[in-house]
């Protein structure tokens, strides 16, 4: 139990100093391993190595198709041209919100996260210069609409987060409706509540927009496809994978296909929008097993009875244990799929046998382990918010905080919520 402990503290502490998990989560099962009485040869080539070999195995081809999708979105300009469409809509005077919705259209649609903080950026900028907001809040903003509800609590998001607890419960992406519903709304509407405040104390305290030091960020005024055509390929995703209950890896490929067959006058970049794509997947499939892979060798020492002991114990309802452990585990990997795929492994199987004992729904098991990896697993060391603080010319100390109450914070009260239905039977 105290070579769990001790495993989880060298994983959190090296992920927070920046080192890859591709070789701290061997590390870290190293330590588990030894203190749990196992070869560590043996622990690493079979037990480790196996539970990366499965999770890769089972949904490489989802984060590989899910990768070219976005970024043929991205290349394509239809990501753009989404997000441009919806800010001009709502206007200057509601930049905040245009934001937020603009990242989240494109991250329900199954464009990945990275890729919808790129195609946003630019047009964040432009209406916070023109309604004169601060730039320290365009982090939190496009956080609020592509880390949050769009990517744990609608119902039939293609996001990994929501898809990942399927093989697990035995559900659709579609599990837990009202508990999903009501989560997101408590997200979207607390989160742009708080922003609408902090625009208002920030202006008060004299805070104006500040031309950034990056002077090559692109022009949102530029020729983008036409809207309707560009939300066509979301729409495609999200109709097969939700109506036609079609296979993601089937819902992703014809997204793909629509977008080769609106854009065949771009067929020059096709090849180096699939190229990127492709790499980017391989990174992100290598971090997520590589989580799993620790999570794998955790279940297989002799302490895991006693961590499995002590979180079954959590009094109240099952569900509060399994938020409990996914949230911790996403905090200390700094990964939502990550955290999530270690509590899964290793106590997945568990979760599903209680269910199915105590007449409880898998469904309402399945999101709340999908909200409970979009809460702690935004701490400052998350790759999402590093990239994101990167990409906007932001420090840590300039918008951490407000990432912190739209990302984390909030996510939490509605996950509370979430299970407060689950318990009371609203599934």
């Amino acid at each position: 139990m105290l070579g769990i402990i001790l495993g989880l503290i060298v994983l959190m502490v090296l992920a927070y100093l920046g080192w890859s998990i591709i070789w701290v989560a061997p590390i870290a099962a190293g330590v588990v391993a030894l203190t749990g009485g196992l070869d560590l040869l043996d622990a690493y080539k079979d037990t480790y190595m196996g539970g990366f070999v499965d999770f890769a195995k089972a949904w490489f081809p989802v984060f590989l198709l899910g990768a070219i999708f976005g970024k043929l979105m991205e290349d394509t300009g239809m990501a753009r041209s989404v997000a441009v469409s919806i800010t001009k809509l709502l206007g200057t005077k509601r930049a905040i919100l245009g934001v937020v919705l603009s990242a989240a259209v494109l991250t329900y649609g199954g464009v990945s996260l990275f890729v919808v903080v790129f195609a946003v950026y630019p047009l964040a900028l432009s209406l916070f210069r023109e309604a004169n907001i601060t730039r320290r809040l365009i982090p939190p903003t496009i956080a609020l609409g592509a880390f949050t509800f769009t990517m744990t609590a609608i119902p039939g998001t293609p996001q990994i987060q929501n898809l990942i607890p399927i093989n697990y419960f035995k559900t659709t992406a579609g599990a837990a409706p009202i508990m999903g519903i009501v989560a997101a709304l408590i997200m979207l509407g607390g989160g742009y509540w708080y922003l609408s405040w902090r625009e208002s104390k920030t202006r008060l305290a004299g805070e104006v927009f500040t031309e950034p030091e990056d002077e090559n960020v692109l022009n949102p005024d530029g020729h983008v496809p036409s809207f309707i055509l560009s939300l066509l390929p979301l729409l495609i995703v999200l109709v097969t994978l939700n109506l036609f209950k079609w296979d993601i890896v089937a819902a992703l490929l014809s997204g793909i296909l629509l977008i080769i067959l609106l854009n065949l006058s771009k067929m020059n970049m096709f090849i180096k929008a699939l190229n990127g794509g492709a790499i980017g997947s391989v990174t992100a499939i290598i971090n997520t097993s590589a989580a799993v892979g620790f999570g794998t060798v955790v279940k297989v020492v002799p302490g895991f009875e006693k961590l499995t002991e002590l979180l079954m114990g959590i009094k109240g309802n099952p569900i509060i244990s399994e938020a409990v452990a996914v949230n911790i585990l996403a905090g200390a990997t700094g990964s939502a799929s990550g955290g999530m795929g270690i509590a899964l492994e290793a106590l997945g199987s568990k979760y599903y046998e209680i269910a199915l004992e105590t007449g409880m729904s898998p469904e309402a098991f399945h999101r709340v382990a999908s909200l409970a990896s979009g809460g702690l697993d935004t701490l400052p060391h998350n790759g999402a918010v590093l990239t994101l603080l990167t990409i906007t010319g932001m420090s840590h100390k300039e918008s951490y905080k407000d990432i912190f109450v739209v990302a984390v914070l909030i996510p939490v009260i509605a996950l509370i919520a979430a299970i407060l239905l689950a318990i009371v039977g609203l599934v």
